[in-house]
Order: structure tokens, then sequence, then C-alpha cells
């Protein structure tokens, strides 16, 4: 089964995550909540996830995944570790840590970079 990007990103948080009411997907996703709610009407289309009453909040409800749901959850799951065995299973634990410790290095240049309302550096203004 294929999802958008958006579709798919809500599924994985709740099977990640447990139930999550629809304001907390819209402001995971950084979406409007009437997108979330276009969002869930069709993941509930396809039976990957239902809506519930919230427990203690009555005028929330909860996104939770149901058994298809779940299921797509774990197929993903599997495929994630299958790719990262294939990707990084011939570095040692020494290797890797060194390759972990610069992407963190690489990401944290990035954030600084565009951190705030200034250009990165190489991105002249017009």
């Amino acid at each position: 089964m294929k999802l958008s990007t958006a579709r798919a990103e809500i599924v994985w948080r709740i099977g990640r995550h447990g139930p999550m009411t629809q304001r907390q997907l819209s402001e995971a996703l950084r979406c409007t909540p009437r997108n979330v709610t276009g969002l869930v009407d069709a993941l509930e289309d396809l039976g990957l996830v239902a809506r519930a009453p919230h427990p203690n909040d009555r005028r929330a409800t909860l996104v939770t995944l149901t058994d298809p749901g779940v299921s797509a959850v774990r197929q993903w799951s599997a495929g994630y570790q299958q790719l990262g065995e294939h990707l990084f299973g011939a570095f040692d634990a020494r290797a890797l840590a060194d390759l972990v410790a610069t992407l963190d290095h690489v990401v944290q240049q990035l954030a600084d970079a565009t951190a705030g309302d200034a250009d990165p550096p190489g991105n002249p203004q017009m």
C-alpha cells in the first residue's frame, strides 16, 4: 500500500508513540487541524486508523492504529532494520560511533546556520 508522506507520518508516529489527538498530530506535522482531519479521514477509509473518544477530554478525539495499521508499522520497522543492517552492518562499533559523531556535528552545523533569520553561508541574498 502506497501512502503519501503525510499519511505515512501519521501512521508511523502513532505506531511509535501510541494514540494521539488530532491536535497533537497537527502540531507534530506542523500543519493545520483541517489538513490533519483530511489525512485521518483518508487513513480511516483505508482501514489503517480509527477515531475514538479521548478518555479524559470529551472535546478531543484519539487517533489509534487498527490491526492493519499496526501491521504496516511492523513491516516498515523491519524494512528500516534491514536497510540499516545493509548500510552499516560492516562497520565495527568504533567506526559507527565516529560516523554518528560526524553526522551529529554536520546536523548541528546546519541547525546553527539556519537558525533565526540568518542566511546560511554560501546563500547570497538577492
